[in-house]
């Protein structure tokens, strides 16, 4: 699946040049231009998908009889397609199966890679159902201009990161593109790839004359994992299996075409729950970058570089001089520890508390920064310490093509 994470409805990329001013989120690039901010209600009228209500929310809650993860309780998560059938699903006593990625371009992933696995991982244990990874490493090879060898290589290193993330390996299947793709899974593509028109892929996906062909020809390898045919070694005789996809919403263009296309070749479509992107250390322009480390906070980072990191790089919207911040508080909608801290702090009376304070300028930008640090370092550490304990031996046994023993149990 590609870097930031998935969708159905017009053309991804095509817009107003009034658009193109503003904002630009496709699967390979998010910004907003003239330094302002993502407009999400505008990416839910274009996507046309639906916001996450906390009737939603709510009932999820119920049917897992469990806490909301907090990255639902704050809106991280907050549009969807088709959850309420998935949700009806569930509740009738039949199963689904979760399917998301992670395309491998970088070493070692940054906090924003880890969103969609850590919500993942809390969807996998609250309903108890099977779920698919895919690493698009075929993907990465086209659009970074990586050698096979190199990808690949990533791949497995990648995956040694997703798999400290806590999965249960007797429900989980992570598969490489490069190894996987054949048999039933290469049926599924051709099947897609049919549907779909040259001037149809270009409209949902922006190509151009000069992009390669193999740019081209990779949308239904995205798209057929949401069908669990693709998978006979998991789900033989379960082709109508409803499929969940947790992603970023720039992944959105992928999926739009696969729900158009399903239904044509005999296929439920599959539903998605899509989160907003995880912001720069320099501002809601878009979001964090592995081309500019210090834009990031990366699993691999010691205690002091996120210590350096966080001070010097996180946008503050505390006031110039501490006499104004005291007197005017600081802009919470602009401030970027804030915002880590609501992704990333357990405790939500002490983060409404922090907001309070900071806002009203009794706590200051360099106490919220301390706090984001000691929050962000001991998350960090817990991950180095369980990627430490992931081996060799542990990648080939998730990624092993086998029956899943407590698939549904």
């Amino acid at each position: 699946m590609a870097e930031h994470d998935s969708n159905v409805g017009g053309s991804a990329v095509e817009s107003t040049p009034a658009e193109e001013e503003s904002q630009v989120v496709s699967p390979w690039e998010v910004s907003a231009k003239a330094g302002g901010k993502i407009d999400y209600d505008k990416l839910i009228e274009k996507f046309g998908c639906q916001r996450l209500d906390q009737s939603l929310i709510n009932r999820v809650e119920r049917l897992t009889s469990s806490p909301a993860h907090v990255f639902l309780r704050r809106g991280v998560f907050f549009a969807h397609r088709d959850l309420n059938e998935i949700l009806d699903v569930y509740e009738r006593g039949e199963k689904f199966y979760l399917y998301t990625g992670r395309g491998p371009s970088s070493e070692a992933l940054h906090l924003g890679h880890l969103v969609p696995f850590m919500f993942t991982k809390y969807l996998q244990d609250a309903f108890k159902v099977p779920l698919v990874i895919q690493l698009t490493d075929d993907e990465k090879c086209m659009w970074k201009n990586l050698s096979v060898e190199e990808s690949r290589r990533l791949a497995r290193e990648n995956a040694k990161d997703i798999i400290a993330c806590g999965f249960d390996i007797t429900r989980t299947f992570i598969f490489s593109d490069f190894d996987y793709v054949g048999g039933a899974f290469y049926q599924n593509m051709v099947r897609v790839a049919k549907c779909v028109t040259f001037n149809k892929v270009v409209g949902i996906f922006g190509f151009t004359p000069e992009d390669h062909i193999g740019k081209i020809s990779f949308p239904p390898v995205q798209a057929v994992p949401s069908f669990p045919s693709s998978f006979p070694h998991l789900f033989a005789g379960n082709d109508n299996l409803r499929c969940l996809i947790p992603c970023a919403i720039d992944q959105d263009p992928y999926f739009r075409m696969t729900r158009d296309v399903a239904p044509r070749i005999g296929y439920q479509k599959p539903a998605l729950i899509e989160s907003s992107f995880f912001p720069a250390l320099q501002g809601e322009t878009g979001k964090m970058s592995a081309s500019d480390p210090n834009s990031a906070i990366y699993v691999t980072d010691t205690p002091k570089d996120i210590k350096n990191k966080v001070n010097r790089h996180a946008f503050s919207g505390g006031q110039d001089s501490i006499e104004n911040h005291r007197k005017y508080g600081a802009n919470l909608e602009v401030d970027i520890p804030v915002k880590y801290l609501s992704f990333f702090l357990e405790d939500d009376d002490e983060l409404e508390h922090i907001k309070k304070e900071y806002g009203a300028g009794r706590l200051l930008t360099g106490e919220v920064k301390k706090l984001l640090i000691e929050v962000l370092s001991k998350l960090v550490e817990r991950h180095q310490k369980a990627r430490a304990s992931v081996t060799d031996g542990m990648v080939d046994a998730f990624m092993s093509v086998r029956p899943l023993p407590h698939m549904f149990s």
